[in-house]
């Protein structure tokens, strides 16, 4: 009988095929449904002396504590990190800090979709000037202009600026001296304004805030500026934050400020996008000239779509085994977690229902035999037997001992079997004496 034969080799062929099936069905919802993310990121910063490349360190820094290796790649600028991120340009970057507005240029083809993290910084948009008086952006047509590097979001931002009012690059003289070049060019007078995107503490703001003759623009009528570019915002340069014993700037002033965020790649591994948020909310949780403490970071007026892990760390930081241990052990807890313990509580369950089944359908044919005994013993109980039926019953005793022997019984069930066989030779024995042989 195939149900026998099934359970005398239950181990061989039940237990063990489940057992494999259940390690291939790990391996197959493991590598589909829940991969294990990689524990290195390549994040595109900035300038090495620039600010984006001092938050990248921070990230790198905490990320680390966490077991996840973070290569911190400098560039360009904003411009380049976008390429980076977006798989267009090398080395590609799984993350990156981006400025507001470099994301204006058109889409490229094959271009990566990308997600927001948190913005983490407001970044004012200075403009200096030899020339007093301006407080509009046109009044910069003619004059020599210093716009940023190449391929920055400054030079975008500053490009946009001067798209609002109707110039062009070909209505300045675009000059390429950028950062201290700018500023050793204002000295020698051969740069007449800079527009620039850079933190008040930079080297390159503070160099222009100590030369001569040159001041801080202060635009006037930015409301449609802000209509059409969202975002950009202003904010209040109090007098004398900058430097209180030179009381710079000397009177207060209201400022156009863009925000930097952080920006990774929509398939970037949830667990790294919330590792990274995470870094964010401790490097930016602090106040600034421009911002109060709690305002950063944030996931308001974002450019990219917001992560919704990214969103949920923010709110209630990270989940408590992430928060915990360090982030290989969390991701393979989390996957023996949800993958394995239930594939193997399955498994455990099958190896113990088929056997089981297979016990009972051997038991419940003992069961069937003893209830064809009984109908015999209970025609010889009641003297209802004679000449041909007892002929039947002696021909019934035969089958069911000929289908016992067929029968491989397990050991459990051997006791109930020697009793029916025994059985049937009383019943057996009972019949013939009935029938005189």
């Amino acid at each position: 009988m195939a149900a026998a034969h099934l359970y005398q080799r239950k181990g061989l062929l039940i237990q063990l095929p489940i057992a494999l099936a259940a390690l291939v069905a790990m391996a197959v919802l493991w590598q589909l449904f829940l991969p294990m993310p990689a524990a290195r990121v390549v994040l595109s910063s900035g300038d090495a002396n620039g600010a984006y490349h001092a938050h990248a360190l921070k990230y790198a820094e905490f990320m680390g504590r966490h077991g996840v290796d973070v290569d911190v790649q400098t560039s360009g600028g904003s411009v380049q990190n976008l390429r980076r991120l977006q798989g267009l340009e090398q080395p590609a970057a799984q993350l990156a800090i981006v400025q507001g507005g470099a994301s204006a240029g058109p889409r490229e083809a094959g271009a990566a979709k990308l997600v927001t993290l948190a913005r983490v910084d407001v970044e004012p948009v200075w403009i200096f000037a030899r020339t007093g008086g301006i407080d509009s952006l046109q009044q910069l047509q003619g004059q020599r202009v210093s716009l940023g590097p190449k391929g920055s979001g400054t030079r975008q931002l500053a490009l946009l600026l001067l798209q609002q009012v109707r110039l062009t690059p070909r209505d300045i003289v675009d000059t390429d001296v950028s950062n201290m070049a700018a500023v050793e060019a204002f000295r020698a007078g051969t740069l007449d304004a800079a527009i620039m995107v850079g933190s008040p503490g930079s080297p390159v703001v503070r160099a222009m805030l100590q030369t001569p003759g040159v001041q801080i623009v202060q635009l006037s009528r930015t409301a449609a500026l802000l209509e059409r570019l969202p975002y950009l915002q202003v904010r209040l340069l109090p007098a004398g934050s900058l430097d209180p014993a030179a009381r710079l700037p000397a009177r207060d002033l209201s400022l156009l400020v863009t925000t930097a965020s952080l920006v990774a790649r929509a398939d970037l591994a949830a667990p790294l996008q919330r590792l990274a948020a995470a870094a964010a909310l401790e490097a930016h949780g602090g106040s600034g000239l421009f911002h109060r403490a709690g305002e950063f970071p944030s996931l308001r007026r974002v450019e990219f779509p917001a992560s919704i892990e990214a969103r949920h760390t923010l709110a209630q930081g990270l989940p408590w085994l992430e928060e915990q241990l360090p982030f290989f052990w969390a991701q393979l807890l989390v996957r023996l977690l949800v993958i394995c313990l239930p594939v193997a509580l399955v498994a455990w369950w099958a190896a113990r229902l088929l056997p089981a089944y297979l016990h009972w359908l051997l038991e419940s044919r003992l069961v069937r035999w003893y209830g064809e005994l009984k109908y015999i013993e209970n025609d010889l109980a009641n003297d209802a037997v004679a000449g041909i039926q007892i002929s039947r019953h002696l021909a019934s005793l035969y089958d069911i001992e000929r289908r016992m022997n067929a029968l491989a019984v397990p050991s459990d069930l051997m006791p109930r079997w020697f009793t029916l066989k025994q059985h049937v030779d009383f019943v057996r024995v009972g019949l013939r004496r009935r029938s005189g042989r």
